[in-house]
């Protein structure tokens, strides 16, 4: 199903503009340029840096960073107002001014100053756009000496939540797959691996403006608008563990609280098992009968039905059924249908719903996917063990 009336862009070569919001990184913002700098993509492309409300060396050590020809260094520094001086504006205002540079067939990439990206972040974030995506999320891990400095009560906690939000999208993929968005895929959306096409930047309204959880709301409106999201397992970037981060509510606030309490809720990205069931199912049911609509240029079939699926009156759901992305009308049907309100997990319930979730993969008949996303947990633990870096896609970066 593809019903949006955005213009996508041609095929490549594109626009390369990446960006970082930058405050008071002269700790980090070095070893940030030098990964930039040791990238293995075979053409230019520009790095944006918005340097906003800085009081330390950071200015001065950018501006005498000498990177390769291939990398086009662009220094801009700002001073928000108070009530703009957070992190989430920083990123949007970073975007646009990325934006502005890369012309209307450009690429934009977003990352953090306390992060590196390994030599192929950007080659396969490309790819993965040339491939069809108009947006693509990446993985992050935690740096590795920050990592060993973590209790192992935090690691395993952690690890607990990254199978659950596994498991749980396996479920996803089992009941309403994304051909565009196959497994294997992860579930986070950090602003410190985005890319993203202008067109679907421009369409999704760009960052939102907004103090902190600007990375999903971002994705969010993506989904909006049908964007094609590459959830890709191969891109990924290591980011500080640190305690005193720049944005409010974001890693290193979480990492502070769970040093002191462990969480009652996990993250309200993870629901019950049982939730997720339902939720992908009717979904799945939605889009086969939008889809079929489209097909046959035809009114919505079945209406009816999944009116008293989600619990709501007739004229309701056809009202939204009208628009014109499918997107659109999901978010809009899950803000009024009590069927589709997206359940809490107690930290306590953990390991029931992991059980559950295995259940629930097990009876479709589809134990390779529920295998895959063990494995995926399993490794990545032993390996974290021996002192690799770990994924922390539940920490809300």
């Amino acid at each position: 199903m593809n019903s949006i009336t955005w213009q996508r862009p041609p095929p490549a070569p594109y626009t390369i503009v990446a960006c970082i919001p930058i405050r008071n990184e002269a700790e980090r913002i070095i070893s940030c340029l030098q990964s930039f700098a040791s990238q293995d993509y075979d053409a230019p492309f520009d790095l944006l840096l918005l340097l906003n409300n800085c009081t330390d060396r950071t200015g001065e050590l950018v501006r005498a960073f000498a990177g390769p020809p291939a990398m086009r260094l662009h220094v801009h520094e700002r001073l928000f107002p108070a009530h703009q001086a957070n992190a989430g504006y920083a990123r949007h205002t970073a975007m646009q001014a990325a934006r502005q540079l890369a012309g209307p067939y450009g690429v934009l990439l977003c990352t953090d100053a306390d992060a590196t990206v390994p030599p192929d972040w950007i080659r396969r974030n490309i790819l993965a756009i040339t491939q069809g995506a108009d947006a693509v999320a990446g993985r992050i891990e935690m740096d590795n000496e920050d990592f060993r400095k973590l209790p192992d009560r935090l690691h395993e906690d952690e690890a607990s939540a990254q199978l659950l939000t596994c498991l749980l999208d396996a479920i996803d993929c089992i009941i309403d797959p994304d051909p565009l968005d196959p497994w294997p895929r992860h579930a986070e959306h950090s602003g410190a691996s985005i890319a993203v096409t202008c067109a679907a930047h421009d369409a999704a309204g760009g960052i939102p403006a907004i103090p902190c959880a600007e990375d999903r709301a971002f994705f969010a409106a993506l989904r909006r608008i049908d964007a094609r999201i590459r959830h890709a397992p191969d891109v990924l970037v290591t980011v500080s563990g640190r305690l005193e981060g720049r944005a409010e509510g974001g890693m290193a606030d979480t990492l502070r609280r769970r040093l002191v309490r462990r969480d009652e809720w996990l993250d309200d990205c993870i629901e019950p098992a049982a939730d997720r069931l339902r939720r992908a199912t009717i979904r799945s049911r939605l889009r086969s009968i939008r889809d079929e609509a489209l097909r046959n240029g035809t009114p919505w079939q079945d209406t009816d039905e999944l009116a008293g699926a989600l619990g709501l009156p007739f004229a309701v759901v056809a009202q939204f059924t009208q628009a014109g992305a499918f997107g659109a009308a999901w978010q809009a049907l899950e803000t009024r249908s009590p069927a589709l309100r997206r359940g809490l997990v107690r930290a306590t319930r953990v390991p029931t719903e992991i059980a559950s979730a295995r259940r629930i993969l097990a009876q479709r008949r589809k134990i390779g996917i529920a295998i895959a996303a063990a494995a995926l947990h399993s490794t990545s633990c032993s390996v974290n063990r021996r002192g690799t870096p770990a994924p922390i896609g539940a920490l809300g970066h």
